[in-house]
């Protein structure tokens, strides 16, 4: 097991009725702005349960975050927060509209010229942020309990994650029932969001650390015993309360400490949110399974553990570790993800070209690139992507 050091401040606040919390959590003299998305909390009553929580309280809002939350709305929330004074942003959906809502808070703090600087390298996070809150309405991003988030920006068709310890949420509130009206889709991409979480902190390389092995096998195995059904049936609380806890725990930064971390298929898979739209969830579905085949010698133990401990399978290493991809390919496609690209619409060679250029041109190498060892260069990420 590598060195590690670990703190998590957020405090999560989990169970049915929870919204009512609010009341206990925030100051009275907090001036809030209330941020959300398309708009789903009006008609699900989780709106209404927060304003009513939020009593009389000083509350501005900002809705249409994104589901990819954009640079171009997240900035348009600048001019409310300095006009009205606000010292307090509370994210009310799901994990797009907190990532959108953790860029607020950094960004009105930032006082460089543009604040996608900081996004995309050019200069560093501000060492000040506005304090932030949320009600969790979409179980995937784990942004509930993590300092982590991702913005993209239309105007250069790119999309960049962030990380500082300013943005830890002081509370979340994570209330199951709010998500019982949630489309098929959108609960399928949050059960491959949280699937692939798990494991680009999980199938790297052994480094004898068997607990926090287990700790991700178990969240694994039990995405797939009730993947299907959280799909199936929406309104089963246990089910949902499972799936929501699950993705809390897959990215709460716990099962990472002390061992390596991959992310290749996140960094790709932004990419092609970037260029062609996909949801999250579908780019992690695409782009795993491919990384693995391209990396499957360096990968090889653990996915041979991974099929051994989660799927079962007793044969030989190579054949263990390739089963075991199939199999994952089967399960995203079991809740409603597909896992190529043909599947959306997108010629697998346009985008490997496209794709891997932006990586050269950011000067990425096989020697000094993505993934758990640097090696996923251009020529590999071109490679992945012609063969999804």
């Amino acid at each position: 097991m590598q060195n590690f050091s670990y703190q998590n401040p957020t405090k999560l606040i989990f169970g049915k009725n929870t919204i009512g919390e609010l009341a206990n959590e925030i100051p009275q003299s907090a001036k809030i702005l209330l941020t959300y998305g398309g708009g789903s909390i009006k008609k699900n009553g989780v709106y209404d349960a927060a304003k009513k929580a939020l009593g009389s309280r000083a509350v501005f809002e900002f809705g249409g975050i994104e589901a990819n939350p954009r640079y171009e709305t997240c900035m348009k929330t600048l001019e409310i927060i300095k006009k009205e004074n606000i010292d307090f942003l509370l994210s009310v959906g799901g994990g797009s509209v907190l990532d959108g809502t953790k860029f607020i808070a950094l960004a009105a703090k930032y006082n460089g010229e543009d604040p996608w600087d900081f996004m995309c390298g050019k200069a560093k996070s501000p060492n000040e942020a506005l304090p932030l809150a949320s009600i969790l309405t979409l179980p995937a991003t784990g942004s509930e309990s993590n300092a982590n988030f991702v913005v993209s920006r239309n105007s250069t068709q790119e999309k960049f994650g962030g990380w500082s310890p300013l943005i830890y949420p002081k509370f979340s509130i994570l209330d199951p029932e709010t998500t019982y009206t949630l489309p098929a889709k959108q609960t399928g991409n949050g059960i491959v969001d949280t699937f692939v979480h798990t494991m680009e902190q999980y199938l790297t390389y052994p480094v004898n650390a068997p607990l926090q092995d287990r700790w991700a096998e178990s969240i694994l195995t039990t995405l797939i015993e009730i993947g299907r059904k959280g799909i199936d049936e929406p309104e089963n609380y246990d089910v949902r309360a499972t799936l929501m806890w699950a993705a809390t725990m897959a990215l709460n930064g716990l099962i990472s400490r002390g061992v390596p971390e991959d992310w290749a298929t996140h960094g790709i898979g932004h990419e092609l949110t970037a260029f062609y739209g996909l949801d999250h969830g579908q780019t992690l579905a695409v782009v795993m399974p491919g990384l693995w085949r391209n990396q499957f010698e360096k990968k090889k133990a653990k996915l041979t553990r991974y099929g051994h401990r989660v799927w079962g399978f007793l044969k030989s290493e190579s054949e263990t570790a390739t089963l075991a991809i199939e199999k994952t390919e089967e399960f995203f496609e079991s809740v409603g993800i597909h896992t190529k690209l043909k599947d959306y619409g997108i010629d697998s060679a346009e985008a490997a070209e496209k794709i891997s250029k932006r990586f050269a041109d950011r000067g990425l190498t096989s020697e000094s690139g993505l993934g758990e060892n640097r090696c996923i260069g251009p020529k590999e990420i071109k490679e992945i992507l012609e063969s999804r």
